[in-house]
């Protein structure tokens, strides 16, 4: 009988990030994550009609012409707390080519 030789124990957060890389799903959570991002930094998740996410811009349609108003005000904070609350969000995987950090956001 062989004995197996013990490796170096890995965080199971690695583990998920390795796995999550391998099977080639950061992207689409990595665009879930922003979303979630969005609703909690805006608060206006319930006007919110569609989201939709590519190269660094978050496109955002919002239901309500006095609620787009008032966001589009704050366009910039709100850049500022969705870029804070992903860089705290341990699923958010920061290396991933095709979905990173929010660059832009446009409202409809």
């Amino acid at each position: 009988m062989s004995r197996v030789a013990r490796k170096t124990a890995v965080p199971l957060e690695q583990v998920i990030r390795d796995y999550l890389k391998a099977a080639r799903m950061t992207g689409g959570l990595n665009t879930q994550r922003i979303y979630a991002a969005w609703d909690a930094a805006s608060g206006a998740a319930r006007y919110t009609v569609r989201r939709f996410y590519r190269d660094g811009k978050l496109y955002i349609t919002v239901d309500s012409s006095v609620v787009r108003s008032q966001l589009s005000f704050q366009r910039d904070a709100l850049l500022k707390k969705i870029n804070a609350l992903l860089a705290e969000d341990s699923l958010f995987t920061r290396d991933d080519a095709r979905v990173g950090f929010v660059k832009e956001l446009i409202l409809k």
